[in-house]
């Protein structure tokens, strides 16, 4: 789905998620998104999903129809004024974080997708210009610590300007993970967008790697099993959802 223009400086991207099959699997992510679920009867809920630090598998089954809005880095901490870091592996209904949200209560993908569209630059706007600084500093390092090239963060912080304490300080309040942690995670989802399109060693290297079995061990501490067992459909044990 096109992500809306008024949008696109908090929203990365809007999917729709579909599961109906044997198994679910919710994925490492460095980045907090909101969740549109909705109900076969009434209106649907709306969630805050914080990032999430390690894989986990359940039985399938079906699920309504589901909207992911994936949060820009710093996004998360404009719009509902904690420290992302609360909401690390945690699932909170956005009415927990946003006096408003009674306001985004919608029957229909569609219409929470025009809701949001009035509501989010509305919030951005009552915020401080220190704020919206602060927001605009930590996406730019999040993009360099996301790029192909892997720069150390003694370098980024420099070429920011500010010191390497200030950067950790800056992804704990607004991206909820350490610099470091953010990588790993950034890293592991360029394997998972890639894997069974090149061989390991090539795309080690190309998500950012010292190489396959960096790769590997990184992989299975985090998805709990091996690139190729996992991409063979190979899961851990599925427990309940």
């Amino acid at each position: 789905m096109v992500v809306p223009e008024r949008l696109r400086w908090l929203v990365s991207e809007i999917t729709e998620v579909r599961s109906g099959g044997p198994s679910l699997v919710h994925l490492p992510d460095p980045d907090t998104c909101l969740v549109f679920r909705a109900r076969t009867a009434g209106r649907g809920d709306l969630l805050v999903v914080g990032p999430r630090t390690r894989a986990s598998y359940h039985n399938g089954k079906d699920l309504p129809v589901c909207l992911r809005f994936r949060l820009r880095p710093g996004a998360a901490r404009l719009l509902f004024g904690v420290a992302v870091s609360e909401l690390v592996d945690r699932i909170v209904p956005v009415g927990e974080l946003w006096d408003g949200a009674g306001d985004l209560a919608a029957e229909s993908g569609e219409d929470v997708v025009g809701r949001l569209e009035e509501a989010l630059p509305a919030m951005l706007a009552a915020r401080s210009t220190a704020d919206l600084d602060r927001a605009g500093l930590l996406r730019t390092a999040a993009g360099a610590l996301n790029g192909e090239r892997r720069e150390a963060l003694p370098t980024l912080a420099g070429r920011l300007a500010v010191s390497e304490r200030h950067l950790r300080d800056l992804f704990s309040d607004g991206i909820g993970l350490p610099p470091k942690r953010f990588q790993r995670l950034a890293r592991l989802r360029k394997v998972l967008a890639r894997g069974g399109t090149s061989r390991w060693a090539q795309l080690a290297v190309t998500a950012g790697y010292y190489d396959q079995s960096h790769m590997t061990a990184e992989f299975r501490t985090l998805m709990g099993v091996t690139p190729a067992a996992y991409f063979a459909g190979r899961l851990p044990a599925l427990r309940p959802c």
